[in-house]
């Protein structure tokens, strides 16, 4: 079922939309989410989501670390990261320091969906 689901997240102060589609949850600028919307989330397969940098903390941004605990709290199985400054260094290199079922998105990337 590919239905579109918009929830909430809190991109700082500012309260703003994210998706799920099917499996797939889309997150784009998430500081925080409460934990009514995490219903949402129940089941999803892939997930993605801002990681702004590596260090640095952001008010209204996640930081990598921040993104993976996210996603394993939520339980997806893969999880890509998007929203990204150049801080983050070059993809290949970036990628090596990310666990497993974790990936630096990129422009032009194609995601299958059930």
């Amino acid at each position: 079922d590919a239905t579109i689901v918009p929830f909430t997240v809190m991109h700082g102060k500012l309260p703003i939309l994210a998706y799920r589609i099917g499996k797939l949850a889309y997150i784009t600028d998430m500081k925080t989410i409460d934990d009514g919307e995490l219903q949402y989330l129940d089941g999803i397969d892939t997930l993605v989501v801002n990681a702004l940098r590596f260090d640095k903390p952001h008010h209204s941004h996640q930081l990598v670390d921040d993104a993976v605990a996210f996603a394993r709290r939520v339980g997806a199985r893969r999880t890509y990261l998007i929203h990204l400054t150049h801080e983050i260094g070059f993809h290949d290199e970036a990628n090596k320091r990310l666990p497993e079922g974790f990936e630096f998105a990129y422009d032009g990337l194609t995601i299958e969906i059930q």
